[in-house]
This record gives structure tokens, sequence and C-alpha cells, in this order.
């Protein structure tokens, strides 16, 4: 890289002095693909200066030239451009803070994501192991599964301002699409409860007819898609009038259940076998049972819903599956057992985390192959992607800590090594990630 620095001052350095050199060949030309990006800036900012250049300093003969006047070389300059040609933009923290739970500890961490510090833990009574932050407000609310608890955090005083006792135990939580309300799904009852996020105060109280094992809400907020482990089957629920469908037995156990983007099919893991079913929303009509590689138990969608990413126990690889086209893609190996996986635009990446692994494997979703390895200790656990996609915040179960990729700092080489933005210590064994906006 040093090399190609050095080619690039001497041809800047020819151009400025000699507007011929504009037809000789340009040395980052040269660069390997990944690599053109860094000397990118140096054309553009060569094309800007000459005019500037040559009116400040013309040729000697040329119009205008009144002697050498200030006496610095023109070359003297050079350097600083070459190598600011060279430096990558520099990152700016998000205004907002990573919030992590760690049920050991009965807290919340906070982590402020403009000079990625901790800055304190929230106590609540219950173990939390579920997050949520509203997209527009700097308000999230942690779940305790064990009581059944739901609680609003305070970021400002580091505090839960508010608690909801919403069953004796609770599965898990989804936002409303509209950002009005939370959905909890509760094993103790069998119920599907509405809290509004307002004055957090339940709304609605839909009984199931069998035990719940997972759950989603379409786009448009009127359907809700929940697996049964007892009797195995699927049922869909219509939000705005209460009224629960019967049970649709497809001959598969299922497991994690995911609306499609547009909420006309749900997509269904099934528990027992490696393939995806595909269902009609609200008929229940199978359309198709897609055979996989792996159990599909982990569920990321690309942000534009093209695309499903699918891991799971049986192989050491991701299934890349088209959900319009209901057809398997692609399956691309993904480090050892990988788990959690993000998403980021702009660039499009996937980050595929791997707890025994030790690392984080980042592809290229154009291409679908492993562009880069970022170590991260063993435990390697839930991925959040910054909404400005500048940052993968990725958890480490073991060590207790949130580790930090720069994205932009991302690139394509031989050693295939990202590296490692910051390292923050946020407390025992945490499980769960968000990232809210102040």
């Amino acid at each position: 890289m040093v090399y190609y620095c050095l080619m690039t001052f001497a041809w800047t350095t020819s151009f400025l002095s000699d507007s011929s050199m504009l037809n000789a060949p340009w040395p980052p030309c040269q660069l390997p693909r990944g690599d053109r990006g860094f000397l990118r800036y140096l054309l553009a900012a060569t094309a800007l200066v000459r005019p500037v250049w040559a009116a400040a300093w013309p040729p000697r003969g040329a119009p205008g030239y009144n002697g050498p006047g200030l006496l610095i070389p023109r070359r003297s300059l050079l350097p600083g451009l070459a190598l600011a040609a060279c430096r990558r933009r520099r990152g700016t923290g998000f205004p907002g803070y990573a919030l992590i739970a760690s049920p050991e500890a009965r807290a919340v961490a906070a982590v402020d994501l403009t000079t990625f510090s901790l800055v304190g833990h929230i106590q609540v009574p219950a173990p939390p192991a579920g997050l949520i932050a509203h997209p527009a407000r700097p308000t999230p609310w942690a779940l305790s599964p064990a009581s059944g608890s739901l609680y609003e955090l305070d970021l400002r005083r580091l505090i839960a301002s508010r608690r909801l006792h919403v069953a004796r135990a609770a599965i898990g939580m989804r936002l409303a699409p509209d950002a009005g309300s939370l959905w909890v799904l509760c094993r103790d009852p069998w119920q599907l409860v509405r809290v509004e996020v307002v004055g957090l105060h339940r709304s609605a109280r839909i009984s199931l007819p069998g035990e719940p094992l997972d759950f989603d809400l379409s786009s448009d907020g009127r359907w809700a898609a929940i697996s049964l482990a007892s009797p195995a089957s699927v049922l869909f629920v219509d939000l705005q009038t209460g009224h629960v469908g019967r049970p649709f037995d497809f001959e598969r156990r299922a497991g994690v259940v995911r609306f499609r983007s547009d909420g006309r099919v749900v997509l269904v893991g099934n528990a027992d076998q490696a393939a995806l079913s595909i269902l009609e929303v609200p008929g229940g009509a199978l359309v198709v049972h897609l055979p996989l590689a792996m159990r599909p138990e982990r569920f990321c969608f690309k942000s534009d819903g093209g695309q499903l990413f699918l891991t799971g126990s049986g192989a050491d690889a991701v299934a890349i599956v088209y959900p319009y086209r209901t057809e398997v893609a692609e399956t691309v190996l993904a480090g050892r057992a990988p788990a959690e996986m993000a998403v980021s635009t702009s660039p499009d990446y996937l980050f595929v985390a791997s707890p025994t692994g030790g690392d984080v494997s980042i592809l290229e979703i154009e291409t679908r192959r492993v562009i880069a390895l970022a170590p991260v200790g063993e435990g390697a656990g839930g991925i959040v992607v910054t909404p400005d996609n500048q940052y993968a915040l990725v958890l480490n179960e073991r060590s207790g800590t949130l580790a930090v990729i720069r994205i932009a700092a991302i690139v394509a080489r031989r050693a295939r090594v990202a590296p490692l933005f910051t390292v923050v210590p946020v407390g025992p064994r945490p499980t769960a990630l968000a990232v809210c906006r102040l």
C-alpha cells in the first residue's frame, strides 16, 4: 500500500507541473479492486486543486506571472495531499445508547455510542432477557420472562421508571409497526397481550388454544402468527378484531415463525427437520416445504425483505432463501457453528457470529462470499447494526463485553481480518442487545 501511495505522489507531482500527464496511466488503476477506494479521493482532489494552483502560481512566462511571489515550493505541499487522500474517512459516534441485558446481574447496561464508554447499569427487580427500543423516542423496554414483568427504562436517570406485571411467565415481545403498542406473548397463562406504550397499561388480552412457542407481527399490524407446541401447529390472530383462527397442522413441528415483508405468507422453521415451510395468510394453506442443510433456528432478513438468511444446528453454513420466489438460492459456509446474524446497508453486509469459533464472519451479500473475519473471542452472541450503518455491535457472553466493528474499516484483503474498533465491558453474561436513539 505504501508503494502505491508513493507512486501516486510521484504521478500527482508530474500532473500539477505538466497537464500532459493527464493522459498518463494513473497508478491506482493498477491496484486490486478492493484497495482502490483508499486513493479515489486523490483524483478528485487533484482536479480541484489544479485550477487554484495555476491561478495562484502561474508558470513562468504565462499571462499573470509576476515573479516567484511567495517562495513555497510546490512539491513541498504534495506529501500532505497524497497522505490525506490515502486516509480513510474518520467515523462519528452514533447519538444513542447500546442497551445490554444481563440476567445474572439483574440489570441493563447502557453504553454511550458517541464515546463508546459504559455510562452505568439500570437495576431491575427480575432478570431481564428481552429488549426493545422505540424507533423515534428515547424510550426502551425490558422484559423479564421469568416473572412476566415489563419495565420502561429512563435513560437520563438510569432507572426503571415504570413496571407492568403482564403475566406469570412470558416468552417474548414485539413492537407494533405503528410503534404505539407492545405485544407480549405469555406462557402462563396462554395469552397474547397488548400493552399501550403511553402509560404502559394493558389494553387487550387474547386467549390462545395451546402452549405458544414464538410469534411475529405482519408489516401492516393486522395479523399475528403464533407457533404452538401443543398441539404442534400454527395459528393466525386478527389483531383488529381479536379473532383467533383455528390451528393449522402442516405435519411438521413448528418453531420460529416470521412474516414475509408483504404479510401475505408466513415462513415457519421446522423444529424437528431441516426444512422451511411456507404458509398462506390467513388461510394457512401450505405453499411449499423447502429442504435445508440445517434446522432453521435463527432468521435474518435483508433490509428490503428480498432475501432471508438462516442458521441452525446441522451445518456450518448460512442458507440463503428467496421468500418471494419460494426457493433456496444458495448455502454458504460461514465459520464454525454460525448463530446470530445482522445485516447492514450501504454496503450490504451480513454479519454472522460464531460462538465456538470466536469470530464474526462478514459476508458481502451481492457476491455471497466471506470477505473478512472479526475476532471477538469465544461466546459471540447477539449482533446489532446501528441505524446509521456505521457500527456492528457484538455481544460476548463469556467475557461480558461489547465488541464494536467499524463497518467503513472493513476491506476485502488476503488476510481477511477486520480490526475491532473497541471493546467495552458491560457485565456478566449479557444475553440481549438493542440500540436506542437519544
